[in-house]
């Protein structure tokens, strides 16, 4: 499982639920582009965000993978790392529309 984070000053709830659904679709398929999908015992992701006082957001993007045992020798945390960077791209992506930052 992998965590990373990143803030933005204010989005709406519907951007919200859009932006989430959005970047766990991309670490979905990123994975099943490098592993076929038979070979996937157990595929958990998540996408949350929380609002701090300061109305800050605060995204956490959690894959967890689970190959066959035929599978002996894949790199999964390589393969996690890169569908958790995968999101955060369609996060940051999203979150660049209309501003520069």
């Amino acid at each position: 499982m992998e965590r990373s984070k990143i803030k933005v000053s204010s989005i709406s709830v519907d951007e919200l639920e859009d932006l989430c659904g959005k970047a766990e679709d991309a670490a979905r398929k990123f994975i099943l582009s490098r592993v076929p999908r038979r070979k996937v015992t157990n595929l958990i992701i998540s996408v949350d965000a929380e609002r701090n006082e300061d109305g800050e957001m605060t995204f956490d993007v959690d894959v967890e993978v689970q190959l066959s045992p035929t599978m002996r020798g894949f790199d999964v945390k390589r393969l996690v790392r890169d569908a958790v960077d995968e999101s955060f791209r369609v996060i940051e992506n999203y979150l660049g529309k209309g501003s520069e930052g």
